[in-house]
């Protein structure tokens, strides 16, 4: 089954890519949104795409081998996004582009342990950069620790409920053990959502650390930028959106002191503008499509 980037034309259209221009791609998945930026920005646009896990790297390889010669890829983690720039001696950059959480490819391979429609172990590593599994997590840590994974990051209701569960249930290896654990404890009858869809968010981010990486990523990101360039984000969840949120508002305003007052330490204009004020959503059709975009959010700014 072929990958769909999500917000395909949205992020193309966001990111205007020029002919001769220099982009990044911080999560280069399968390489859907690299390849259309790399025809975009034809004859002599470049690309550098960035992947922790080797199995994506392997697929955008050939996803984008008809533009050999444009393309740069790295196994690295967005967050290196200044040292990879600097391996290339680029400067600065036209547009990147951020594709945040997990992928649908990844979801779909069982082995992975990301997906609990499907049993597998229960791993959730990206790749290189995580420390520890899911597996580690859920058969280590106590009851406490458990429910504020849970509820920070799952923003479960019944997180101490599924907490206290999983450890009287422990050793558990498989997803589909963990699942049922998770279904007997808080049921969650007529609900659209699946019971275990929060306490799977959860663990995925506390796995690979992924709030951690956007909040290092973003200043990387926006201080790389050309004046003009642009700086495309996709989130899936609030926590993540909420992040973007907030950094894109505050590097849109003028930090300037008033006469005789000192509210900032550092005084400085503004450095990005909102290209949108308001998340672009996928369509209806493209939800239809695709229901991994359901909840996707992209928030857009250009650097002053």
């Amino acid at each position: 089954m072929q990958h769909k980037p999500v917000l395909y034309q949205e992020i193309i259209h966001a990111l205007q890519p020029r002919t001769g221009g220099r982009y990044v791609d911080g999560t280069v998945g399968a390489g859907g949104h690299a390849r259309g930026i790399l025809e975009a920005c034809a004859p002599d646009g470049q690309l550098l795409g960035l992947d922790v896990d080797p199995q994506a790297l392997a697929l955008s390889r050939e996803t984008l081998a008809p533009y050999e010669g444009r393309f740069h890829l790295a196994q690295a983690s967005h967050i290196t996004l200044s040292e990879q720039l600097a391996s290339l001696k680029w400067d600065a950059i036209d547009g990147i582009v951020l594709d945040l959480g997990a992928s649908s490819m990844q979801f779909d391979n069982a082995e992975r342990g990301f997906s609990f429609m499907q049993n597998g172990p229960l791993d959730m590593r990206f790749g290189i950069n995580a420390t520890m599994s899911a597996d580690e997590i859920i058969n280590t840590f106590d009851e406490r620790e458990l429910a504020d994974i849970i509820f920070k990051y799952g923003e479960d209701r019944d997180s101490r409920k599924i907490a206290r569960a999983i450890v009287q249930a422990r050793p558990l290896h498989t997803t589909g053990e963990l699942v049922a654990v998770i279904e007997k404890a808080s049921p969650r009858r007529g609900d659209k959502t699946h019971p275990a869809t929060q306490t799977f968010q959860a663990l995925r981010i506390a796995v690979n650390d992924e709030l951690a990486a956007v909040e290092k990523t973003l200043p990387q990101a926006v201080a790389a930028l050309n004046t003009g360039g642009r700086c495309a984000v996709i989130s899936f969840h609030s926590l993540e959106d909420r992040i973007v949120k907030e950094y894109f508002r505050e590097q849109s305003k003028d930090l300037i002191n008033p006469p005789y007052e000192r509210i900032y330490e550092v005084e400085r204009k503004a450095v990005v503008e909102l290209v949108n004020k308001k998340p672009i959503l996928p369509t209806e059709e493209e939800t239809k499509d695709n229901p991994r975009a359901r909840s996707a959010k992209l928030r857009v700014v250009e650097k002053l």
